[in-house]
């Protein structure tokens, strides 16, 4: 139960031990739209999370589901009003959600991650832009290095610096001035754990490649657990994003109405972020923080204690 999207991940066990996902499904729910610099989620982002959870249940009923687990992050982590809306959402679809800590939910993002790619020994910056939070892994395929969840998720930034559209060079300023105050301590992780190559988890990076993709005529698939995205091609995307307004940004191909609105401040973070550091290597992870939960309950970590 993002801040910006819920999701839906089905999956049933296979003869290997291993899950093979059957269902999968996003709604927009937007739960810290308007609120959530404020910390609390408004009654109108609680209906539409009542609808999204209600709706996800009858699939879950349906496809007789017997063990649900259901996760909030930033958002609710740290609205006021976060235990009256896990209530409500218990009262109209019997789902027991539980609230994750920013650092559990790093973890269970590297696990996801790591779960799609071969890493290798090599260390890899893993990065998965939320509406509330922002997750800095550094990693390889083996061990976590480094990790921290960063309270200036999409929906924060939006609401704080992009009032104009489009986005003016002084409100790109603000926001890099921004970076330089709250990621310290990612910087000073990359330079104790150096890195040439950055994987986008999920989110704004799946439009950043769909958009690439769409570009340079190149097929994706749905299920693919890697997409493409080049460091030049995504210094053209930014180039494009951050000189449109919504409706031109809405018009190019491999957009989506869902993250139309932050995708240019998602799109200012990661430039900073290969401003501050090299990177010769951009790779996009189709899995993130459910495929996580998969990866633990396939083999439970010592360090996940939530399932």
């Amino acid at each position: 139960m993002g801040t910006n999207t819920f999701h839906l991940l089905l999956a049933v066990e296979g003869e290997t031990g291993q899950y093979i996902i059957v269902h999968r499904e996003r709604i927009a729910v937007k739960i810290g739209k308007g609120g959530i610099n404020e910390g609390y989620i408004t009654l109108e982002g609680i209906e539409r999370a009542l609808v999204a959870m209600q709706h996800f249940k009858s699939e879950i009923d349906r496809q007789g589901v017997t063990n649900v687990y259901a996760f909030g992050t930033s958002a609710l982590r740290n609205a006021k009003n976060s235990a009256d809306v896990l209530d409500k959402i218990k009262l109209k679809t019997g789902i027991q959600a539980a609230v994750i800590s920013g650092d559990m939910e790093a973890e269970l993002i590297y696990h996801g991650v790591k779960y799609s790619l071969d890493m290798s020994n090599e260390p890899s910056l893993i990065v998965d832009i939320g509406g509330g939070s922002v997750e800095c892994i550094l990693g390889n395929d083996t061990e976590i290095f480094w990790k921290e969840s960063f309270e200036i998720g999409a929906q924060r930034l939006l609401e704080k610096f992009h009032k104009n559209d489009p986005i003016t060079i002084q409100e790109i300023q603000n926001l890099n001035d921004h970076f330089e105050t709250k990621l310290g301590p990612l910087i000073s992780a990359l330079q104790r754990h150096p890195t040439r190559v950055l994987i986008g988890a999920s989110g704004a990076f799946d439009t950043f490649s769909d958009m690439y993709c769409y570009k340079n005529d190149i097929t994706k698939h749905e299920e693919q657990p890697e997409t493409p995205l080049t460091l030049e091609g995504f210094y053209e995307i930014h180039k494009e994003l951050t000189r449109k307004n919504r409706e031109e940004r809405l018009s190019i191909p491999g957009m989506i109405e869902m993250r139309v609105d932050m995708i240019v401040v998602a799109c200012c973070l990661v430039h900073y972020i290969l401003s501050k550091h090299p990177i010769d290597r951009l790779r996009v992870s189709s899995y993130s923080l459910k495929e996580g939960v998969l990866a633990a309950l396939i083999s439970p970590q010592p360090s996940i204690k939530i399932l």
